[in-house]
């Protein structure tokens, strides 16, 4: 448990040191009031949000029901299929039209991505063979469609109705994978793999943002009834329940999955040796069928030859509920055989500790392909022989089922709601699994050195802007590391207890819903009994960076009042050591707290028994851009 105290102090034996801060403040200085964008306070205004951080009482969400029928075939390597979906229109407006979303069209050589791709990433995208709204023929021409398209509605949408879309149709799997596609000549990963409705919502309406190779997603809350006709010998995993293994895998291969549900054992459910022998599916060309509710998205894989494992862990110690953790992969790969027991520790730690909120769902599956990429109930990681690495990421994946996929989140236009708090628990397990020391070096490693070495001004832009506007390095600073810092300064200035009720407090006001950052802003004000609107204005909505350095010190006797300089700007927490000339170190923990009041400058008084051999700041994972300035020495 952290101290919740601004100034948390070790006194070591033998040495007599007291602390104080004195503040520089101007009047006025800190503006309470975050900048909203003219959309959202209309939102707002019209009562969907709330400056209390729920939802507001005119809040509203659509909801589509989906059943897919999917259909590969792995000689051609293409996916084809018919879904029905009936959408519900809870918004107070009319539509006459609705926007189709199909991601995949993303390896069409048209579309808009944000770099550049070789020859094999493309193909000819989504062909629609059948579109019916409300039973009747509406004519779509897909060669012009992007990622994103709009469809006219013969008959429009009242606030309050429902109607049902039929479409049927195919698409060919790219034969360079990245986020789906085949991943080789007998496996593929099927994502984003059939035409959606794309969010209508209360602040920007239709979400008719294409699709890039560089921004992620935002996807209603939907259920979804599937079956997958896989080829002969091909085993399916996807989201949600496997609803009839029985139908599906030989009976001992049936006995063993049904097992795993509630084995805390890893079991070898199929063996590549077993694969190869047919000895794990039924013969022939079968159907596999799924369901999930309330889900941001469904996605499947296939394989005729990877090995499968699976087991499970209690996810919430409550009720005893159990979560099944599967893993698919070749047998070649050295890290994947660990990944079922890695899975389950961290379902386990996730549901425990951080966030402290029992994972959400009923499986997850580690599936090796290319992109070390989340999915609702499913990851896509790369294999690696580095098997700290290979962890790292699995952690960083399985965390995103809370950010975004139970949070709701708007990934396209604000990364830093799904991507920051991935990176700030993949952190946070670190220190678990790895001791604190080496998690803060992988993080430094991976997050933060790479922005705060680079002053270039793009680094530097605030992390309020929309992620869309933002590219390279800047989006990833954006997304990842700095909103991340931001999250740990607040656990560090709050403590772990009131930190965990304002978080538990945004995630039990928003999760199944669609929170933008101001709902977020609000919740944890709300749930922390604090107005952070200040720490808000420095981290999301400033220019800052890390750059604290030591001016003025002055010595009378043995009190040294120690001037520090925030030039960068952030309300980063630091530790002031004291370097005794004996040697002896001692170190004192200053919270963001002390910067609400004093944006550039504070005093650091130090009163010590015996000679002071140099004073020095350090930050630790709060990485200075210029650390020469950070030391002072006696003279």
């Amino acid at each position: 448990m952290m101290n919740q105290m601004m100034m948390k102090t070790d006194i070591l034996p033998r040495l007599a040191i007291t602390f104080a801060v004195l503040s520089f403040c101007l009047p006025g200085l800190r503006a309470q009031e975050l900048y909203m964008p003219r959309n959202i306070k209309h939102a707002y205004e019209n009562g969907t949000r709330s400056a209390d951080g729920k939802p507001g009482k005119n809040y509203w969400q659509n909801h589509g029901k989906y059943t897919i029928d999917f259909e590969v075939d792995a000689v051609q390597k293409t996916v084809s299929g018919s879904e029905r979906i009936l959408y519900t229109n809870n918004s107070p407006d009319t539509l006459s039209s609705v926007t189709i979303r199909f991601v995949n069209n993303i390896h069409k050589p048209e579309a808009p991505r944000a770099g550049q791709v070789p020859k094999d990433y493309l193909s000819a995208g989504l062909k629609i063979s059948s579109f019916r709204a409300a039973g009747s023929v509406i004519k779509v021409n897909t060669e012009d469609w992007g990622t994103v398209a709009n469809v006219k509605l013969e008959q429009p949408l009242l606030p309050g109705s429902k109607t049902e879309f039929e479409i049927t149709w195919s698409y060919p799997l790219s034969k360079l994978s990245g986020r789906e596609g085949q991943i080789s000549s007998t496996t593929f990963f099927a994502a984003y793999g059939y035409p959606r409705i794309s969010v209508y919502d209360d602040y920007n309406g239709w979400d008719q943002v294409p699709h890039t190779d560089r921004t992620e997603f935002y996807s209603d809350f939907n259920d979804y009834a599937v079956t997958v006709k896989a080829p002969a010998g091909y085993v399916v995993w996807a989201t949600g329940d496997l609803l009839n293994p029985e139908e599906v895998l030989l009976p001992e291969i049936a006995d063993r999955y049904k097992k795993s549900l509630v084995a805390d054992e890893v079991l070898h459910i199929a063996s590549a040796a077993e694969m190869k022998a047919g000895k794990v599916v039924k013969p022939g060309r079968n159907v596999w069928k799924f369901s999930a509710t309330h889900i941001c998205d469904f996605t499947f894989s296939l394989s005729s030859t990877y090995v499968w494992d699976a087991a499970s862990v209690v996810v919430d110690k409550a009720t005893g509920r159990r979560a099944g953790m599967q893993a698919a992969y070749d047998a070649a790969a050295k890290d994947f055989s660990h990944a079922v027991e890695w899975g389950r520790a961290a379902l386990k730690w996730f549901s425990e500790n951080w966030p402290g909120v029992p994972y959400p769902y009923s499986t997850m599956t580690a599936f090796q392909g290319f992109a070390d990429m989340e999915y609702p109930m499913m990851i896509n990681d790369s294999s690696t022989p580095d098997l700290e690495f290979s962890q790292f990421v699995l952690n960083h994946e399985i965390a995103h089922t809370y950010f975004p996929f139970y949070m709701g989140t708007n990934e396209t236009r604000y990364a830093f709601m799904d991507e920051g708090w991935a990176t700030t628990l993949e952190y946070l397990i670190g220190i678990e699994q790895l001791g604190k020391e080496r998690a803060a070096e992988n993080y430094k490693k991976f997050r933060i050195s790479k922005w705060i070495s680079d002053p270039s001004g793009e680094q530097d832009q605030p992390i309020i802007a929309m992620s869309t506007q933002v590219s390279g390095a800047g989006y990833g600073n954006n997304a990842y590391g700095k909103p991340s810092l931001a999250y740990l300064a607040l656990k560090d200035m709050l403590g772990d207890v009131a930190f965990g009720k304002a978080l538990k407090t945004y995630m039990e006001r928003w999760n199944g819903k669609h929170p933008i950052p101001w709902d977020f802003f609000y919740a944890m004000n709300a749930g922390s009994g604090q107005n952070l609107n200040w720490f808000w204005n420095n981290w999301f909505f400033s220019n800052n960076y890390i750059d604290l350095s030591v001016g003025k010190v002055t010595v009378k006797g043995t009190s040294y009042t120690v001037q520090v300089n925030n030039t960068g700007g952030f309300a980063a927490p630091f530790d002031v050591k004291v370097v005794y000339a004996d040697g002896s170190v001692q170190n004192t923990h200053l919270t963001a707290s002390v910067w609400k009041n004093a944006d550039k400058q504070i005093a650091v008084e130090v009163k010590a028994s015996k000679p002071v051999s140099a004073i020095v700041l350090d930050g630790g994972i709060f990485m200075d851009a210029t650390p020469a300035d950070n030391r002072w020495k006696q003279q």
